[in-house]
């Protein structure tokens, strides 16, 4: 579509995106809907009128077929904005011929403000995420958890939990719409179906979906913003999350290449503490990220000029004679593949299970990689790794698992997650409360550990023991004097 054909009005609002305007009135004289808002309106405190969704679901079902029969008769390959544009136009000329075809009926027509509602949530469904998107965009929201379309509910920044609005009409139009949504990446489709009843998605904007279907009494969605994405360790200290000394720890260990497991429950802030722990590495260091869904994004902060995110990829159908899936791509051969970007650090994301290896790889290698896994406490979190390791044969005995960990991890950190209740709803906290030292130990474990900071009376990280070795990290960085200050007046 040439610009010969877009109009930007003079008093346009910045809000929204230029569109084709359609040349003729409707029958009334109602002219036809010539934008659609560039993000969506919020749906707490929104004023947004009411959309029928059962027309919604069937105008995106139209504008998909259109828009794919377009990009396949395309001369050229159109890239995401081109099939966006496209995709605006599509949208609105079947609006306004469902309005032409709902006056003629005598129906009556839509108003502008109806119409334009109308337009963002076909737009919405098709390149979006629909009904989820207004909760996505809104900055209130931290996590949405959906336990049937009209089972919703919105933990909010502030920790308090509050219910939503249905995001489906029934709970087989909500497992529709995310098989549509799974299966619309030109790059990393997933399959979703009975045969494959879990999805994990990543989303843009940084935010990840987990949902199960057919396993479940009734679907079952959760998604997780990261509101966090450029953060520092100093951040993190205003923020209350962990202290001053205890940063300069963290940042001489990065600096130092240390290996570090980042361990807590859900929703503690592992991603968030990583992040501030890359931006310790320096920026002309080039760096790898190995994740199973993209979350980091270190290639999208700009803080790093070299960044190779790597994606595992499930694979679908049929199994074939090897036992894998058409299509996987797994973050064990990214790692290998990764060892021909000349890069200075790898980081490997969640560990949940065979994960582990990629990351025992990546920490072999004594770059100084970050990790990150679920765990109630430190110590537990390296018997859980253990355990991870394990499954991936019975060739894998508890002491080649623990051998391994205790040779290649240096240090976790243990994040924790309390919620208190205050007046008017909840208040919650995240901080670092104990970082272990991890080395090969007794033949009982395989491993030792020393909590070089442990949790005060409030849950937070105080100095405990240092090692000798870890006094070297003085010279990248830690504030020496003020641990062992610390550490006196604490004993």
């Amino acid at each position: 579509m040439s610009s010969d054909h877009l109009v930007r009005p003079t008093n346009a609002d910045p809000h929204l995106i230029d569109l084709p305007l359609f040349g003729q009135p409707l029958p009334n004289g109602t002219a036809a809907v010539s934008s659609i808002p560039a993000e969506p309106l919020t749906i707490l405190g929104s004023t947004r009128p009411d959309v029928d969704w059962t027309l919604v679901a069937s105008l995106r079902s139209l504008a998909s077929k259109q828009l794919s029969q377009a990009m396949a008769a395309a001369t050229t390959r159109l890239d995401k904005p081109a099939q966006a544009e496209l995709g605006r136009a599509i949208v609105l000329d079947l609006i306004e011929s469902a309005m032409a075809e709902r006056v003629d009926a005598g129906d009556g027509a839509w108003s502008g403000v109806e119409q334009t509602a109308l337009a963002q949530a076909v737009f919405d469904s098709l390149f979006r995420l629909g009904r989820l998107q207004p909760l996505v965009d809104d900055d209130r929201v931290e996590n949405i958890i959906i336990a049937g379309h009209d089972n919703v509910h919105l933990e909010l920044t502030d920790g308090s939990l509050i219910d939503g609005p249905p995001v489906a009409d029934s709970d087989t139009e909500l497992i529709d719409f995310l098989v549509f949504l799974a299966s619309r990446s030109e790059v990393n489709a997933r399959g979703f179906s009975e045969a494959q009843p879990r999805l994990h998605l990543r989303l843009d904007g940084g935010s990840r979906l987990a949902a199960a279907a057919w396993v479940t009494p009734r679907p079952s969605v959760v998604i997780r913003r990261h509101r966090l994405m450029h953060v520092t360790l100093d951040d993190l200290v205003e923020r209350g999350m962990l202290s001053a000394l205890l940063a300069s720890f963290l940042r001489a260990a990065v600096r130092a290449r240390k290996s570090i497991v980042v361990a807590g429950c859900q929703g503690a802030g592992k991603t968030t503490l990583v992040r501030a722990l890359c931006c310790e590495i320096d920026e002309h260091e080039a760096i790898g990220t190995f994740e199973t869904e993209y979350e980091l994004h270190l290639d999208q902060l700009g803080r790093h000029k070299i960044v190779h995110p790597w994606e595992a990829r499930p694979g679908s159908g049929e199994r074939g004679p090897d036992g894998r899936l058409a299509g996987e791509f797994t973050l064990d051969e990214a790692l290998v593949d990764s060892f021909r970007f000349n890069l200075s650090r790898q980081i490997v994301g969640e560990v949940r299970g065979r994960e582990i290896w990629a990351m025992i790889k990546a920490m072999e290698s004594g770059t100084g990689s970050i990790s990150t896994t679920h765990a109630s406490d430190a110590v537990a979190a390296i018997r859980k790794l253990v355990t991870c390791a394990m499954e991936a044969g019975a060739h894998v005995t508890h002491d080649l698992a623990a051998s391994k960990l205790a040779s290649t991890i240096d240090l976790v950190v243990q994040l924790d997650l309390t919620t208190e209740r205050i007046p008017g709803g909840f208040r919650r906290h995240r901080s670092v409360c104990e970082v272990i030292a991890v080395a090969p130990g007794e033949r009982e474990t395989g491993y030792a550990t020393t909590h070089l900071f442990s949790p005060d009376a409030a849950g937070d990280a105080r100095p405990n023991v240092l090692p000798d070795e870890y006094r070297a990290l003085a010279s990248f960085g830690f504030d020496l004097g003020a641990f062992l200050n610390e550490q006196q007046v604490l004993s």
